[in-house]
């Protein structure tokens, strides 16, 4: 990933510290951990992660039944619900 922005952060004087620590048990830089954490956080993917991820997602073989039979397996009836 080529980096070409820059953005100035502020943190307090402890969150500093703490990232700071964080960063280093992980081998990485602080600017590593936030990019990281932006990303884990708001979702900013490219497409080839995208398609990589809907690749694995299709190549799982999971036990999948008909949504009819799934809904009344995984919501109770309405009689289960009262006393």
């Amino acid at each position: 990933m080529e980096l070409t922005k820059k953005t100035t952060i502020l943190f307090s004087a402890e969150l500093h510290r703490r990232l700071s620590r964080l960063a280093a048990s992980r081998g990485v830089s602080l600017g590593e951990l936030v990019r990281e954490a932006c990303e884990s956080r708001y979702g900013v993917v490219g497409t080839a992660s995208r398609r990589e991820a809907a690749s694995a997602l299709a190549g799982l073989a999971l036990p999948i039944g008909e949504p009819d039979a799934m809904k009344r397996e995984s919501v109770p009836a309405p009689d289960e619900l009262l006393p």
